[in-house]
This record gives structure tokens, sequence and C-alpha cells, in this order.
């Protein structure tokens, strides 16, 4: 049995997430059938994250089973003719049989794009304000966010998971074009919702509504409900993920 890593990117407009939905599209299924297709059997895919509903990726990374190695070259040029449009593989890469695309993930880079004007090309990629903020106090408050480890405040309520806490280690607003700026966030991992409760939460420290004081108090208060409102979905994209180099097989061959 041989284990790949398989590299990807997506737009995720017109799905429910990366997780596989029992009524409606996701990326992880539109993946598994495809594998499935060209490999002639069922093939089980798991992705490093769950991306929600209408989030993008840039580069997100599964890992999946082959019975013996693969052409992996031939496999990308395969499934790119095989995928929807809106999906892409980059490459498929052989890993150690232990390697896990989720659990072995030592960082996940996400970005959060926001704008200040109207643009009918950018309406499914940012999210409109419609009163730029002063993001000078957002990137103060975003700051606060590596001294802590404990995000319940930003957490989807009911979720499966043992704990809450994360490690940030770059939170940062900057300015892409005239009316266009992003928020890049990178930790060890992410909560279900976290970014997008981050994000509506600094736009009201952005906005006046909320002062630094009251962003570090609502961290420490530890309760979703004290803090702001997740933005939407569309404006975030996952832009990298970090791995291990020992989870990569040698290429050269043994003497």
């Amino acid at each position: 049995m041989q284990r790949y890593f398989i590299y990807l990117c997506y737009d995720g407009t017109t799905y429910h997430g990366w997780q596989i939905q029992p009524n409606g599209s996701s990326i992880q299924a539109t993946l598994m059938q495809a594998l499935s297709t060209l490999l002639r059997r069922p093939v089980e895919v798991t992705g490093a994250g769950r991306t929600d509903a209408g989030v993008h990726a840039r580069l997100m990374v599964a890992h999946f089973d082959a019975d013996a190695p693969l052409d992996t070259a031939l496999l990308t040029d395969k499934l790119n003719r095989l995928l929807p449009p809106d999906v892409a593989v980059y490459q498929v890469v052989p890993v150690r049989p232990e390697a896990h695309a989720r659990f072995d993930a030592t960082y996940r880079t996400y970005e959060y794009y926001v704008s200040t004007s109207k643009s009918p090309f950018r309406r499914h990629y940012s999210y409109r304000l419609f009163r730029t903020p002063d993001f000078a106090a957002m990137n103060h408050a975003a700051q606060l966010l590596m001294q802590h480890t404990d995000f319940t405040s930003f957490s989807k309520l009911h979720t499966d998971v043992k704990t809450n806490n994360c490690r940030v280690m770059h939170a940062e607003w900057t300015q892409v074009d005239a009316s266009t700026w992003r928020f890049t966030i990178q930790a060890d991992r992410f909560l279900r919702n976290m970014v997008r409760a981050i994000v509506g939460t600094l736009l009201q420290v952005g906005q006046g509504k909320l002062n630094i004081e009251g962003f570090n108090e609502i961290i420490l208060k530890r309760d979703r409900c004290s803090a702001g409102t997740s933005v939407p979905g569309e404006a975030l994209f996952l832009v990298d993920i970090g791995y291990p180099q020992e989870l990569f097989e040698q290429q050269e061959k043994e003497v």
C-alpha cells in the first residue's frame, strides 16, 4: 500500500464545504469520485481541514492510499481533465505510510479579503464594507491573538473537538490596493468558524464599537456569544499548509 498527498485548489462558491454532506455537493466527494473513477476502486480521501460552505482554497492537502505505485504526473493530468473547472490539482506526492494530511500539519494559513468599494469582479471573493474601518486599530488588536491559546470565544458552538487551544503564529492586516485589504492569519490549528469570527470581531474594533481592552476581554471570557458576528465565507481562502520534511519519501534508490 502506498500513501500519497494530493495538493489541490478550488473555488468553493458552489460547494457546501470540503466535507461530504448528505444533501449537498462537497470538494471531498468530488475528489473521491474522480480518484475512484481513475483507479477503478473506491478511494477514501482525508483532508487537512474542513473549509466551510463557500470558502475557497488556494492550497488544500489531502491523502489517499493506492494498491501500487502510481505515475503521479499522469494521475495529476488525468485528474485535471476529469475534475470540474472549479477544482484543480497541483501535484500528487508519495509520502510515508503513516503520514496524515490533517494530524501531521504543523501550520495552516488563511487569508480574508475586505473591500471598501463596490466591484462586480470581487463580489464572490471579498466582503464589501460600506465604511472604511481603522485598520491600524485592528492590527493592534490582532497582535493580542498571539498572546492567547484558548479561542473558545471564536469557535462554533457544540463541536466535537477535544480542545479549543490553538497557537497563533501570525495575524496581520495589509493593504492590497486602494480599496482592498487582506487579513492573514497562521496557526498550528483552527477551530470551526474561528477565522470568520475573529475577523467579525476585529471589524468591531475598526468601527469603533470595541476597544483593544474589550477585544482582549472577549478572548478571556471564552464565550462565543461575547464575540462579534462571523463574516461571510466567500472572502476566506485557505492558502498554505506546512508539514515536516521527513513525511516525504526519499526518492534516492538504496545503494
